[in-house]
């Protein structure tokens, strides 16, 4: 889900200006791309239970579309969290617009916050693969919704969404002059970006959304 983002949330991840600089340095294609973009990079709400949820409504549909229904999801509840998410009705979640599916995964999620103790300080003290395996153990997260959660509240460094249609349609569009590439090709490319792919993937995000992505 992508909207212009509250500067009164978290700042960027320390390392962004960093990893700015060493990846003009390796890339000339991000040379070009991160000038462009004056904002701080990642901006993370803070909440792991928000972001999970955000990307669970935004799965498999438009920016636009997850937009609509998060707010609609939002405005039905005194706050989102998970004692009120378990208490909200099935037929009032799906009246915002959110599918059965998804609410069944939105109320495992809440579940799982609710009663089997959660924690971003554990997730902190986990490498990469370790979060992603503990977080697609929850129904309705799969690696995508994972790696957003990296990203997007963990701020690790160097993660690569390869299922991601926006990047993937990026590097088509920035390096392959728009042909369709497979993801052992967009991997190969991305090999000169580590270790910051997450600051290269969201530039290329921006290169074809300016607006940035927010969770």
């Amino acid at each position: 889900m992508a909207k212009r983002i509250d500067m009164t949330k978290e700042v960027s991840a320390d390392y962004w200006d960093d990893a700015c600089i060493k990846l003009m340095k390796q890339d000339r294609i991000l040379k070009k791309i991160i000038p462009k973009f004056k904002d701080t990079g990642v901006v993370s709400r803070g909440d792991p239970f928000l972001t999970l949820a955000r990307s669970i409504v935004g799965q498999q549909i438009s920016v636009a579309s997850a937009q609509a229904v998060w707010n609609r999801f939002e405005a039905s509840l005194d706050k989102v969290n998970p004692k009120q998410v378990i208490a909200a009705e099935f037929e009032s979640l799906k009246a915002v617009g959110l599918s059965g599916r998804k609410i069944e995964y939105i109320k495992d999620l809440a579940e799982h916050f609710q009663n089997q103790g959660l924690s971003r300080t554990k997730w902190h003290q986990l490498d990469d693969k370790s979060v992603i395996k503990e977080l697609t153990n929850i129904r309705g997260i799969g690696r995508w919704t994972a790696e957003m959660f990296l990203i997007f509240n963990l701020k690790r460094p160097d993660i690569l969404p390869l299922d991601d249609i926006g990047l993937l349609r990026a590097i088509s569009i920035n390096y392959f002059s728009g042909e369709k590439v497979t993801r052992s090709e967009a991997r190969e490319v991305a090999e000169n970006w580590a270790p910051w792919r997450t600051v290269a993937t969201w530039y290329l995000w921006r290169s074809i959304d300016p607006i940035p992505v927010d969770y």
